[in-house]
């Protein structure tokens, strides 16, 4: 039996997004593996490491606007720290781990245009709202981007033929 992994697309092979699956919400996930993720998940939320707590309470003390971060959330097969579903960010606060994997889990969700943020949990101990304030800009950075390009896609085209 082979073990079916995430695979990285190469520019030219992503001209095309590919289907939307019946299973996985959207993702190309057997049920039981994305049942396996979703209870690590509710393991990792349960049982939050100190970085965790800390930047929990940092983020929750902040001004966010109508924007959330939610706590471990899972996106296609990668389980984040933190996430914002509509502005498409993830945090992830660095425990030590695999290096291999988690390089693989950043590719794949910039490949479905996540922004990934890193934070060393040294960082995130060390001084919270520091970390509080970059994850904001970044936040402020991809709402403008998304309402530029929303406005651009609902502004006609101009006639330069005059």
């Amino acid at each position: 039996m082979t073990k079916k992994t995430l695979t990285i697309l190469s520019p030219e092979d992503r001209a095309e997004a590919p289907a939307i699956e019946k299973r996985g919400r959207g993702w190309t996930i057997s049920k039981a593996r994305l049942d396996a993720i979703h209870e690590q998940a509710r393991i990792a939320k349960l049982n939050p490491t100190e970085a965790q707590k800390a930047l929990s309470a940092a983020l929750n003390e902040a001004n966010l606007g109508k924007y959330k971060l939610t706590r471990q959330q899972v996106i296609g097969s990668a389980l984040v720290d933190f996430a914002c579903n509509p502005l498409k960010i993830a945090v992830s606060i660095d425990e030590g781990g695999d290096p291999a994997l988690l390089t693989r889990r950043d590719q794949s969700l910039a490949a479905v245009g996540v922004n990934l943020l890193r934070f060393p949990a040294a960082d995130v101990l060390a001084d919270p709202a520091a970390v509080v304030s970059q994850i904001v800009v970044a936040m402020k950075a991809r709402y403008d981007e998304r309402g530029r390009a929303h406005r651009e896609q609902r502004r006609p085209p101009r006639d330069t033929a005059q």
